[in-house]
């Protein structure tokens, strides 16, 4: 189920909320009034704004601009930042926006601004983060023209809109991208794959809830810095391909509820996983026993496959496992291969309908931080 509630936290989580921190601070604030150009751009802005969450008592025209709230200037008298998060804000965006030439970073995200992204924003020549994350935006993204030099945007955050189509492929002209979040759309066609080839830093990429399909793309393996791949709740399909596995950089694969087939051979690959989930699609095989050299590992989701064999004694040497789910697949045999003692951060396993056989290990109960297991049609609540 989608939503559309504005969270308190990130849409970029994990390492990465230090990046965006970093690149919204503010500068240091104006001694003198900013350019009569500048004002009437953002009085612009103001003027689409249906509901403007009571800008306009600090947005006048006899006043300087860099004084208005939500509005940073730098120290040579530019607009740096158009900062309007969460103020029941309702209307459009200005494309006048684009005019100002030393705007770093805008944040409209969590208001009900709706109507398009203008183009004037993904082409500007000074923007290096865009959010308008959890608004009502609808239609396409724009592609730019075939002459756009370069474009400087290192964060956008378009997730949580009414965003439809296909992914625009003419924003490889992003070389300085690090981060696109465009999470919980309607996007459709293949998954964008063409920044791995321009975007040199290029580190996440948040795809999940939208209705992109078909295989994977050829093109992932260029994203040698990219540690964040989430795409679930997609219509994907076909198998895993070799270029996922080079991405050897990845801290969190996420591909769940697709139509994903295939074995996990190539897993092992990843040796610097941290979370891997791809339950809910249509997996075969079984654990390859290699998965033990995935020293970093927290988070296994295999759930809803159609998966089976033993567990392999190997993943007694993912010290760092957090949560193991691997319930509706058929996997099979006993539990006690399985040194659950070599777990110690172990909270949640989660074994529902398969084919195991045998007792429970004695290692389970060394397991200290287990709150959760879940082995039939219950989950059995440890004690503390």
């Amino acid at each position: 189920m989608r939503s559309h509630h504005c969270p308190n936290r990130s849409m970029f989580p994990l390492p990465f909320l230090g990046l965006a921190l970093v690149l919204l601070i503010s500068l240091v604030p104006p001694t003198s009034s900013c350019t009569e150009q500048e004002k009437s751009s953002l009085l612009q802005l103001l003027a689409g704004f249906s509901q403007d969450g009571g800008l306009a008592a600090s947005w006048r025209k006899d006043t300087d601009c860099c004084t208005w709230e939500g509005i940073t200037c730098s120290p040579n008298r530019t607009v740096s930042d158009v900062l309007l998060a969460s103020r029941g804000i309702e209307g459009s965006i200005s494309q006048f926006l684009g005019n100002l030439t030393g705007l770093l970073r805008l944040n409209l995200s969590c208001n009900s601004l709706s109507g398009g992204l203008p183009l004037e924003l993904v082409s500007s020549s000074s923007i290096i983060v865009l959010d308008v994350s959890f608004n009502r935006l609808t239609g396409g993204l724009s592609e730019l023209p075939s002459s756009t030099p370069a474009r400087p945007l290192q964060v956008v955050n378009v997730s949580s809109n009414l965003f439809t189509g296909r992914f625009p492929s003419t924003w490889e002209v992003m070389k300085s991208l690090v981060a696109l979040n465009a999470k919980n759309n309607s996007f459709t066609g293949q998954l964008p794959t063409i920044l791995c080839l321009s975007a040199p830093s290029f580190t996440v990429l948040e795809l999940s809830f939208n209705e992109f399909s078909g295989n994977i793309p050829p093109g992932l393996g260029n994203c040698s810095m990219l540690k964040l791949l989430s795409a679930g709740y997609n219509n994907l399909s076909g198998t895993l391909p070799d270029d996922v596995f080079k991405v050897t950089s990845l801290e969190h694969l996420s591909l769940p509820n697709n139509w994903l087939e295939g074995a996990l051979n190539g897993i092992i690959k990843l040796k610097n996983l941290v979370s891997l989930d791809l339950g809910g699609n249509e997996l075969s095989g079984n654990i390859p026993e290699s998965i033990g050299e995935l020293k970093s590992l927290e988070e296994l989701h295999l759930e809803q496959n159609h998966m089976s064999g033993e567990l392999p004694s190997a993943l007694s040497n993912c010290t760092q496992l957090i949560t193991i789910s691997l319930k509706g697949n058929q996997f099979r045999g006993e539990l006690t291969k399985v040194n659950f003692s070599n777990l110690p951060n172990l909270e949640k396993i989660d074994l529902l309908h398969n084919n195991f056989i045998g007792n429970i290990p004695e290692s389970l109960y060394l397991c200290s931080k287990l709150t959760a297991l879940r082995l039939s049609f219950y989950w059995v609540q440890l004690p503390a």
